[in-house]
């Protein structure tokens, strides 16, 4: 028993196990090899190297993004002239990534807290029955009173007085002067992973380019200051169709940097796009299009509250970052190599298959790929006193003398090399 733990022990420390090979002149089993390691070969330095950039890590940003409007609109309604400056068509006034610039309104001044009838279509009635006391209505303007008011054939209701009537949208405009407004976008981003910081104020830019350039897509792609008409016609739509009801516009600063060429030629790309609706979609195919919100100032008169109540249509700028940063890196590099280099087994398997279940001469080619073991002759060689090598070398004579007799079609040669196969 000891001896056999100290025979195992000495085989398995002592000893190497290498495959058998087997060299197939076959011509046509050889071209599909070659082919399909082409294909894998192709594939590892096109896809993985120069497309996906396997021998490179990568790295997202951290940014930040400052805004800045100017611009002055005038609007002249009925005869009340108003000039309108950043502070009031900018919501919120902070300078955010994500604010609305208005270009419409509807405006309800004088409004107090009262009872008055409602609009026409939100609720009508014809007696008193059909106005709840204390109900309310999900599009209404405030609380029933109870009592039907047979002027307009409108609930009478608690509410804002008079009511805001929204239903005429002024068009064209008002605030078409936006247009010309112009936005300042200052980002900058870290890529924490490489230690490396930009902003889109590159090397190029400074104070008298700014205040003299205009964005253009090819012209000046770096200037940071953008007209609010060229983001809307870059974004597919018309001004005045978005302007008259609203909607959302983002704009993506897209930052793809190669950290293994000069950092100055990692500079942001301007992208702009309708997140609200489908330019070439029919208007009247549209449901709940626009973007508006209301917003109230409020003051005193006569010891009495009340109100100015401004229903906004505004077109949303929505700033978007998106940024990815590749820098060389050896563990990538040897994970795509090792990668590649296991694929390369495919070829082996394919052939195989080949060679062992559909040629024609697939027995022979499983003569020459595997060896057998035969217990029970090996059991009778030894009883007669025979050498175990030599009886192999007679038993793989005996087997090639069975395969019939060699053509002269080259695509039939076969050769096997290895340790195992000398006499």
């Amino acid at each position: 028993m000891r001896n056999q733990i100290t025979n195992a022990l000495s085989d398995f420390f002592f000893e190497y196990e290498t495959p058998r090979q087997v060299l197939v002149r076959n011509r046509r089993v050889g071209v599909v090899c070659r082919l399909i390691q082409l294909g894998v070969l192709a594939y590892i330095i096109g896809w993985v190297f120069i497309y996906e950039k396997g021998y490179q890590s990568t790295d997202t940003a951290i940014s930040s993004v400052f805004t800045k409007m100017k611009g002055v609109g005038y609007t002249n309604t009925s005869g009340y002239e108003r000039v309108w400056d950043v502070a009031d068509y900018v919501f919120p006034s902070q300078g955010d990534s994500s604010f609305v610039v208005m270009t419409n309104y509807i405006i309800t001044e004088g409004q107090m807290m009262g009872k008055c009838p409602e609009l026409e279509g939100k609720h009508n009635c014809s007696s008193d029955s059909d106005c709840e006391v204390g109900a309310f209505k999900r599009t209404g303007h405030g609380q029933m009173t109870g009592v039907c008011v047979n002027s307009t054939k409108t609930c009478e209701v608690l509410a804002w007085c008079p009511v805001e009537d929204d239903h005429s949208i002024p068009d064209p405009p008002l605030l078409m002067s936006a247009e010309n407004y112009t936005l300042f976008i200052k980002n900058s981003v870290t890529f924490p992973l490489f230690g490396v910081k930009r902003s889109n104020l590159v090397e190029s830019i400074d104070g008298d380019y700014i205040g003299k350039c205009l964005y253009d897509p090819k012209k000046d792609p770096l200037c940071p200051i953008f007209k609010l008409g060229d983001i809307i016609k870059l974004s597919g739509f018309n001004f005045k169709t978005i302007a008259k009801e609203g909607g959302a516009i983002g704009i993506v600063v897209e930052w793809t940097c190669n950290l293994d060429m000069d950092i100055k030629q990692c500079e942001p790309e301007y992208h702009f796009h309708a997140l609200y609706g489908n330019p070439g979609e029919k208007e009247d195919v549209k449901a709940s299009v626009g973007y508006n919100f209301r917003y109230a100032k409020h003051y005193m008169e006569d010891k009495i509250q009340k109100r100015t109540l401004l229903k906004v249509f505004g077109i949303r700028f929505d700033i978007i970052v998106q940024s990815l940063a590749r820098k060389f890196d050896i563990i990538p590099t040897l994970t795509a190599i090792g990668s590649g280099v296991g694929i390369f087994g495919v070829a082996t398997v394919v052939c195989d298959l080949v060679l062992l279940y559909l040629l024609p001469k697939r027995e022979f080619y499983k003569n020459m790929k595997f060896k057998y073991t035969d217990t029970p002759a090996q059991q009778d060689s030894e009883s007669l006193g025979l050498d175990t090598s030599v009886y192999y070398t007679i038993e793989a004579n005996a087997r090639q003398a069975q395969v019939p007799g060699k053509s002269n079609d080259p695509d039939s040669e076969a050769a096997i090399t290895g340790s195992d196969e000398k006499k």
